[in-house]
């Protein structure tokens, strides 16, 4: 049962097409999943059913597959997400190199197509003002294996005044009154009120106004949501234009969506297969260089040194960086983080143990092909075995990246026997 409100304002919206939403909302909603272009595509695409249009790695899948309980999702070959929320990436379009902030990031799904389409390269600053979801937000970055990503758990009016003019592309998927997920999440249902609706408006207006100084002259803003409340979307950025004669909308090419004023979309349940979205793509008058920010390099451990050179390990460009006894190799382009409540800075490496490196579960699922690797069938025993905590047989000797397939998705250690079991005990089933 829908708001009584909410069904009098979409039929005021929608006119003549407010029956084809109601029927919509009827049919089993569309599942989806999207590869990560940084890993090799498995053979044959398992769970492939049909393109998402506005996404190149994104397909719908049957939900009969269930994918999420495959080992290639916890070797982070796929991330499972809604084919609407892929559209603002997309109209974001974040290319190799550039530095890219997503200012409301949690859980991490858009944050993970970022890196995807950053291939490595550049600089990816993923923040959530929640510290429980910033965790969760932590945990996807780890498990897709994403090197150059920064998370912190920060305010955007901090972030603001640490970065102005810092970035090439920010996206800003605002928290809303979540109108578009209301055949997703029951809970948006229980939650809305038309009180709602103007109490995220106020939200949103902050944190567009405070994001909009991270963008450099030159840069892209996207500001998405998953709601269809005018107050919260074109009026939204007609607001924010008026107030901001620095930025104006942008003309990109996105024929699967519904085009609206200042550079608006609409992502309609009854158009397309997926939930209901909205986007807005700007950008900043001016060209001006994105400013630096040096940060000097720590020395790097000789107990990592010596563990990477037995491994033959070779990191992406960056530099080491020492948190306690944990280290991390932060991206070559991460500014200063000092005074910043930081979750992850970068790839979690490992730990130094006296004298002696302990890999950590974030390197294994970075690392995808190490000369001392055990490769095991996805669908076999043996990775059940491995992914449930129980020690396998193996003729390696030493720290032995285990593989499910061609993905890296653990560590173990070997006396040429056995191997001795290192994955995660939060993470075994």
């Amino acid at each position: 049962m829908l708001p009584e409100a909410f069904l009098e304002r979409m039929e005021a919206q929608l006119g003549p097409q407010y029956p084809e939403y109601l029927a919509a909302l009827e049919r089993p909603r569309a599942v989806a999943m999207r590869y990560d272009p940084r890993k090799p595509q498995p053979e044959g695409l398992p769970f492939q059913l049909d393109p998402v249009p506005w996404e190149p790695m994104g397909y719908y899948y049957d939900p009969d597959s269930r994918p999420g309980l495959h080992p290639w999702h916890e070797a982070g070959v796929y991330y499972l997400q809604e084919a609407s929320a892929m559209a603002p990436v997309a109209l974001l379009d974040p290319q190799p190199g550039e530095r890219i902030c997503d200012l409301c990031a949690a859980p991490g799904g858009k944050s993970t197509q970022i890196a995807g389409r950053l291939m490595g390269e550049g600089f990816l600053l993923c923040n959530e003002i929640h510290p429980k979801r910033a965790k969760i937000l932590s945990r996807n970055i780890e498990r897709l294996g994403i090197a150059n990503a920064l998370v912190t758990n920060e305010s955007p009016a901090t972030l603001a005044k640490r970065f102005p003019g810092y970035f090439h592309r920010v996206l800003i998927d605002a928290p809303c009154s979540g109108e578009g997920m209301f055949r997703k999440e029951e809970a948006a249902v229980t939650d809305w009120s038309p009180e709602t609706v103007q109490m995220c408006a106020q939200r949103q207006a902050q944190i567009l106004h405070e994001g909009a100084q991270l963008v450099r002259p030159g840069g892209r803003l996207v500001y998405s949501t998953c709601t269809f409340a005018p107050e919260e979307n074109e009026e939204a950025i007609e607001n924010f234009l008026r107030d901001h004669p620095d930025f104006y909308p942008e003309t990109v090419e996105a024929p699967w969506f519904a085009p609206g004023p200042n550079g608006s979309f609409r992502l309609w349940p009854h158009l397309l297969k997926g939930e209901g979205h909205f986007a807005a793509v700007l950008r900043r008058h001016g060209d001006e260089p994105v400013p630096e920010n040096s940060v000097k390099a720590e020395k790097t451990p000789k107990e990592w040194l010596d563990f990477a050179k037995e491994l033959q390990i070779r990191l992406p460009e960056g530099r080491p960086l020492l948190f306690g006894q944990t280290l991390y190799w932060a991206p070559a382009q991460m500014p200063d983080i000092a005074r910043l409540k930081v979750v992850r800075p970068g790839l979690e490496l490992g730990e130094l143990k006296k004298g002696r490196f302990q890999p950590a579960h974030a390197l294994a699922l970075w690392a995808q092909d190490l000369p001392n690797s055990l490769t095991l069938d996805p669908e076999g025993p043996e990775l059940a075995a491995y992914l449930h905590g129980e020690v396998i047989a193996c003729d390696k000797k030493g720290w032995c990246l285990v593989k499910a397939g061609p993905y890296g998705i653990g560590w173990g250690k070997g006396d040429q026997i056995v191997l001795k079991n290192h994955y995660p005990k939060g993470l075994r089933r």
